[in-house]
């Protein structure tokens, strides 16, 4: 990870803004008000599809045509504007025009007179019949990583070079054409191997048949020692179709996994997209559902039928950054006695006092800290070199609310409402806070904390838990994180440091002025520590003949 790193949708752009307009905007036919402004008409040709669409409807707006613009939407990127559409039959427009919010501006209207590439975009909803009785549509993840700019199945138009003036009358009609072809999955390798089953349990759960996977990266000699086990790292992170670190045979660390004297691990990537996100955060949840059973229950064991892991757990160890750091350390915590060590890089909110700026418990507000006689915008990114403030909250949550009402825009924070938040009456989560006011639910606030705080649950459960995690939890965080994800990871160490019968006797190291990608080594310096680890707890009598 370099520069401004990362969160998932950190290095798609920005965009913010509140679609919170619903569906009635897009199934109505064409008003017959007076006209103002600027206003767009999408329309899906029944030669594209012949039944109804219920998703939702994106305009993107650009200065330039390369890349597309629906491929430069994100936090830091080009204008788009959303609507919901409910059972829009073909040929029937739906309607983008001033009254629709957008970001980076709020309107149609905020948009200067010029040249702009434009383009309309249907991401496609489906409906689920959930085992708790609950109906809801989303969309449902087609290997991509939910990420509707290139979800198959979702349709698009051509990108049209217009000239545009709000304070001129008119209609654009832009028609739905071409639709996402199916992902093509990379092919297998001598040392990259892939896995994908349907989950019995997340089938059950969700009403429709839903996926795990993994990319399996073998050691070198895999092959010609067919009598060796090998101890398993799991490494975490976002929805990849690529192998676990970067493998490529061709670069550094290749050759260094390849080489001589190298640590002989299995490496294991888990693809475990769902409706919310381009991962459930692999624990169960009320929202998202059993993914934690699914994952130990169904998924890695069907990983070590077919590769030859080590099936203990001083052999299993753990690595991930951001996402994949919130799940490498809430796994080893939730699974003491499945995982053998925790080797985690920024971690997602592992205290709830601060959620990318927001303290859940405290603040009365999640867009603004009260003083007694002002307040103040929580900022929500950083640019670790300077403090400067890149995004505040409030902007970071209109973005999410442009890409998705009822907290489908497959974005950060509406994952961690799915994940760490009950269930709402309308079957989708119930919402922290109001992503229109940023008032907060204190309930809610307090459902996160009784279910997922890590901190709050590890000082709650230390004298049972605490004995399986000695020597197993070592993390590392920049002190500048560009999402205050630093403030977390101080609050969890200041308790384990406090730890008593046992001491938690593992480690907490600190990037001076290091922002969200920090790192004080490389990822084969991060092998050789793990495999030290992996080596000091292994039991007497267990083979040590992946050492070659």
């Amino acid at each position: 990870m370099k520069g401004l790193v990362t969160r998932r949708s950190f290095i798609r752009t920005l965009a913010v803004a509140a679609a919170g307009i619903p569906a009635i905007v897009g199934i109505c036919a064409p008003s017959q008000a007076r006209q103002s402004g600027i206003r767009f008409e999408i329309v899906l040709p029944e030669t594209v599809r012949q039944e109804a669409v219920t998703g939702r409807m994106f305009v993107m707006l650009s200065r330039k045509g390369d890349p597309e613009p629906r491929f430069q939407v994100g936090r830091t990127g080009v204008p788009f504007f959303g609507i919901d559409v409910e059972n829009l039959a073909p040929g029937r427009p739906a309607v983008i025009d001033d009254q629709v919010l957008g970001y980076p501006v709020e309107s149609l209207r905020e948009i200067p007179a010029g040249e702009y590439f434009v383009q309309a975009l249907c991401n496609v909803y489906t409906r689920f019949e959930r085992a708790d009785g609950k109906i809801v549509w989303m969309h449902q993840d087609q290997w991509e990583g939910q990420n509707w700019r290139r979800s198959p199945g979702n349709i698009y138009s051509e990108v049209k070079k217009l000239q545009l003036d709000p304070n001129r009358n008119e209609t654009i009609r832009l028609e739905l054409t071409r639709v996402i072809p199916p992902v093509a999955v990379p092919p297998d390798t001598k040392y990259v191997k892939r896995i994908k089953i349907q989950s019995a349990l997340l089938t059950r759960f969700w009403g429709r048949p839903m996926y795990l996977g993994a990319v399996i990266l073998l050691p070198e000699g895999y092959e010609t020692r067919p009598n060796v086990y090998y101890p398993t790292v799991y490494s975490q992170g976002h929805f990849s179709l690529n192998p676990p670190f970067g493998f490529n045979e061709t670069n550094e660390f290749s050759q260094a996994w390849r080489g001589p004297d190298f640590p002989r691990f299995i490496a294991v990537t888990l693809q475990h997209p769902c409706p919310y996100f381009d991962d459930s955060y692999a624990v169960n949840s009320a929202n998202c559902g059993p993914y934690g059973d699914a994952i130990h229950g169904e998924l890695i064991p069907e990983i070590e039928r077919n590769f030859r892991c080590i099936r203990a757990p001083f052999a299993r160890v753990l690595t991930g950054g951001s996402t994949g750091g919130w799940i490498s350390v809430a796994l080893q915590v939730w699974y003491p006695d499945f995982y053998g060590g925790c080797y985690a890089f920024a971690p997602d909110p592992v205290d709830f006092r601060n959620v990318e700026g927001i303290n859940i418990y405290e603040d009365k507000n999640a867009f603004y800290k009260i003083h007694e006689w002002y307040r103040v915008p929580t900022p929500n990114t950083r640019v670790p070199q300077t403090g400067e403030t890149l995004l505040t909250s409030e902007q970071r949550n209109r973005f999410e609310l442009v890409n998705g009402t009822r907290g489908r825009s497959g974005e950060q924070l509406d994952i961690w409402s799915a994940v760490f938040g009950p269930v709402g009456d309308d079957g989708y989560f119930k919402p922290l806070f109001d992503k229109r006011t940023g008032a907060i639910d204190p309930a809610v606030a307090q459902y996160w904390r009784e279910h997922y705080d890590i901190r709050h649950y590890l000082e709650r459960n230390w004298k049972t838990v605490g004995p399986k995690l000695v020597g197993k939890l070592h993390i590392f965080c920049g002190d500048m994180d560009n999402f205050f994800l630093n403030i977390g990871v101080r609050h969890l160490e200041a308790f384990l440091e406090s730890t008593r019968e046992p001491y938690y006797a593992g480690s907490f190291t600190y990037g001076a002025m290091g922002g969200h990608g920090w790192r004080p080594m490389t990822t084969a310096q991060l092998l050789q520590l793990m495999a030290v680890h992996v080596l000091k707890n292994t039991p007497p009598g267990q083979p040590k003949d992946w050492r070659y």
